[in-house]
């Protein structure tokens, strides 16, 4: 479909559009604390040894991780996407109230099972979640505007999340225990909107056959090859300064106080550059406009390597527009790849086979997933072959170049790729 197609595209009514997104943002607070307090809170409040948590942390984020296919394709063979969502939201309410609460004995077999049930509840949510998405979508148009609801009411989940805990308690444990409680008062609550309130499903088949094979069959789609190649490259360049930015802000802004105040700056620029991406995809197609925001983000990087210390307002506007950038990221290639979806269902169901939208975004998921592992993976090691000690002054250098110059590269290369392979991506834009 062209952009031409994308600018005639009839409109969900926004009470619809809100209905849907709603679900995104209890699905984007259970990540934060997840990935982010976690760790601290069990190595503080249950006092387990680091080596031991960082073990079952790492266990269970890959097999998380390697789920997500397989959930994708148990959803595509589901009568139901909404039921599959109705079930995994009690393991993900279940599973937030166990994992932030620990006990005062037995925490590592507690933080293995709470965070085993969390993982579930929130991979089958969200592929359940992404591919009705995709479903709902009557053209790109439509699709693009889903996804940037579910991605808008995402980034106000996650400001919620960082914000509610210190707002709750000073003392983490108790900030995060009443986080907690109240966790599945929304999540229920705003599950109810969107399955209530969302735009009507088309009738759907199930699909049927071999669940590996579909799997595979998604692997063989050209287009989501180069798709997921683009994103793996830009996704690392996005999760590296997410990895390093508190270290950045300490050690070569030496300016830790404004650390809050930056990451705020970040999620609420990707909210409010939302609907210009959206409009712009609609004037210029969705690759071109991702190609835009990932420039947007080298123009921020190499801003950012010629700061120092003091520099807060200049990194504000680093802030502002990597967090503008983000937006674009969140929500024009999770369109792409439900466009493709799509399409590719239709023809499939042309000749009598089912949709595979599940399996689609379970393989998206899997990878997005990696790539905050690829970061950690790349990143740290790297600091330390630079020299590079936390709060030690003279050795911050080489962390400069780290959070600036690695995802400059790493934006720039991604941009090239999405340019040199955009008559494939835009097959169905």
């Amino acid at each position: 479909m062209s952009s031409s197609s994308i600018a005639q595209a009839v409109a969900i009514p926004r009470r619809q559009l809100f209905a849907y997104g709603a679900l995104g943002l209890p699905l984007a607070m259970a990540a934060l604390p997840v990935y982010v307090h976690v760790p601290r809170l069990y190595a503080e409040a249950a006092d387990m040894r680091l080596s031991l948590l960082g073990a079952l942390l790492l266990a269970a984020r890959l097999l998380d991780a390697a789920i997500d296919p397989l959930l994708g394709g148990w959803s595509d063979r589901a009568a139901s996407r909404q039921r599959l969502i109705l079930l995994a939201l009690p393991c993900l309410a279940l599973g937030m109230l166990a994992l932030l609460q620990p006990p005062a004995s037995g925490a590592p077999w507690w933080l293995l099972a709470s965070m085993l049930l969390t993982y579930f509840g929130f991979s089958l949510a969200s592929v359940a979640y992404q591919a009705w998405g995709a479903e709902l979508g009557r053209d790109a148009g439509e699709r693009t505007r889903l996804t940037a609801s579910r991605e808008g009411f995402g980034l106000l989940g996650v400001v919620l999340a960082a914000t509610l805990p210190g707002l709750l308690s000073p003392d983490l444990a108790r900030g995060l225990s009443g986080f907690a409680q109240l966790f599945p008062l929304l999540l229920f609550a705003l599950a109810a909107w969107t399955l209530a309130g969302s735009p009507p499903s088309a009738a759907r088949t199930p699909a049927s056959g071999s669940l590996f094979g579909d799997l595979r069959g998604v692997l063989e789609d050209r287009a989501f090859r180069r798709l997921l190649a683009v994103f793996v490259v830009n996704g690392i360049a996005a999760a590296l300064p997410a990895t390093l930015v508190l270290f950045y802000v300490a050690d070569v802004l030496q300016a830790e106080a404004w650390s809050g105040a930056f990451l705020a700056l970040y999620f609420v620029s990707g909210v409010a550059f939302l609907p210009l991406w959206v409009i712009l995809a609609r004037r210029v197609g969705r690759v071109p406009g991702w190609i835009a925001s990932m420039l947007v983000a080298v123009v921020s990087f190499a801003w950012a390597w010629g700061l120092g210390a003091g520099d807060v307002w200049p990194f504000a506007v680093v802030c502002l527009l990597s967090g503008a950038a983000l937006g674009a990221d969140l929500t024009l290639p999770a369109a792409l790849v439900a466009d493709l979806a799509e399409h590719r269902g239709g023809v499939a169901r042309a000749v009598g086979k089912s949709a595979r939208a599940g399996a689609y975004f379970g393989w998206w998921n899997l990878v997005a997933k990696l790539n905050l592992a690829l970061a950690a993976g790349l990143s740290l090691p790297l600091l330390d072959l630079v020299g590079y000690q936390p709060g030690v002054v003279g050795t911050s250098g080489g962390l400069a170049a780290i959070y600036c110059l690695l995802p400059l590269v790493f934006k720039t290369t991604a941009a090239v790729l999405a340019w040199r392979w955009r008559k494939i991506l835009e097959v169905v834009s």
